[in-house]
C-alpha cells in the first residue's frame, strides 16, 4: 500500500472515479469531511459501496469512522463492518480503551455476520497524548495493523509550523519507532496544500526513508507522487537481488555475515532485501525477475 486516497463518504459520485484511479487503497471518510447532519447519509453510501461487487477490485478498503466517544461510533461500525472492509481507521484514539472497544464491537459484528477474515484497525496518532502513548496504542490489540500520522490535528492545535522539517521528522520517527516496537507498519498522513507538489514529495520521501509504507492523499493528483515515492528504486531492487544471491553463496560456505558492494551484510540487511524484492514482485517491476 503505497498510496491511500481519502474519499468523502458524503460524495458517492466520486466513488467510481476513485476506484478507477491508481491509489493502492481507498479511505472512505465518515469523520472530518462529513457534516453532522449528513453522517447517516454518508455511512449508508459507504456501506452500499462496500456491499457491492465493485468493492472487490484488489484495492485495500479503509473507512475512517468517527471517534469511539462520539454518538456516531457504533452506527459507523455497524454499517461498514462488511467482508470487503480491510481496515477501520480510528481517529482521536488516546488510550487502549478506545482500541479495545473498537475491537470488541468488531468481534461481535464478525460473529453475527459470519465474517471469517478479521478487519484490522489503523490507529491515528494526532494528539500529544496519542503521540506520547503511540507504542502502547500500537500494541494494545492484535487487530491493530498500523499507525497513521495526523500532523494537521497535532500541529495546528499546538501552533507548530508544518513546514518545519525538523518537527515533522521528529514526529515521523517517533511514530515509526512506536509502530516497530509493536511489529506493525506506519502510514504517513495527509498533506493539505494540494498545489505544493514539492512539499508533498519532500514529506513522502522523508517518510519512506524512515521506513513508512505509504502516504495518504487528499486529492487524486497526489496519488502518482505517493506511488513513485514508495516504489523501490531500480538500484535498490538490483542491490537486494545481489544480497539474496550472496546469501545463498554464503550459506553454502557456512558464513553468517558477508559483504556485498563493499558493505557488510547480516540478518537485518537480508530481511530488508527480502522485503524490497517482495514489494518489487508485487508491483510487477521488470527488474524484479
Amino acid at each position: 500500500m503505497r498510496s491511500k486516497l481519502f474519499v468523502p463518504g458524503s460524495r458517492p459520485e466520486l466513488f467510481a472515479k476513485a476506484l478507477a484511479g491508481d491509489a493502492d487503497a481507498l479511505s472512505f471518510d465518515l469523520e472530518d469531511s462529513v457534516q453532522p447532519d449528513r453522517k447517516h447519509e454518508a455511512r449508508a453510501a459507504v456501506a452500499a459501496f462496500l456491499a457491492s461487487s465493485a468493492a472487490g477490485t484488489g484495492k485495500r478498503m479503509v473507512v475512517r469512522i468517527n471517534a469511539w466517544n462520539t454518538p456516531h461510533f457504533g452506527a459507523d461500525l455497524d454499517a461498514v463492518a462488511l467482508p470487503a472492509l480491510d481496515l477501520v481507521n480510528l481517529p482521536k484514539a488516546e488510550s487502549p480503551r478506545a482500541i479495545q472497544a473498537t475491537a470488541q464491537r468488531l468481534d461481535e459484528i464478525e460473529r453475527a455476520r459470519g465474517i471469517a477474515r478479521p478487519i484490522g484497525i489503523l490507529v491515528n496518532i494526532e494528539t500529544p497524548e496519542a503521540l506520547a502513548r503511540a507504542a502502547e496504542l500500537a500494541g494494545s490489540h492484535p487487530r491493530v495493523a498500523g499507525l497513521q500520522v495526523g500532523l494537521g490535528d497535532l500541529f495546528e492545535d499546538l501552533g507548530v509550523d508544518r513546514r518545519d522539517s525538523a518537527a515533522v521528522h521528529h514526529v515521523l520517527l517517533a511514530i515509526r519507532l512506536a509502530a516497530g516496537r509493536a511489529g506493525v507498519w506506519a502510514c504517513d498522513g495527509a498533506y493539505a496544500d494540494i498545489a505544493d507538489r514539492a512539499g508533498y514529495l519532500a514529506e513522502a520521501h522523508m517518510a519512506r526513508r524512515l521506513g513508512y509504507v505509504s502516504k495518504s492523499c487528499i486529492h487524486p493528483s497526489q496519488v502518482a507522487m505517493a506511488n513513485e515515492a514508495f516504489r523501490p528504486t531500480d538500484e535498490e531492487v538490483r542491490h537486494a537481488a545481489r544480497v539474496l544471491q550472496a546469501e545463498q553463496d554464503a550459506a553454502r560456505a557456512g558464513l553468517g555475515a558477508f559483504t556485498v558492494d563493499g558493505r557488510m551484510v547480516d540478518a537485518p540487511f537480508i530481511r530488508r532485501a527480502r522485503a524490497i524484492m517482495d514489494t518489487a514482485r508485487r508491483l510487477g517491476l521488470a527488474t524484479a525477475s
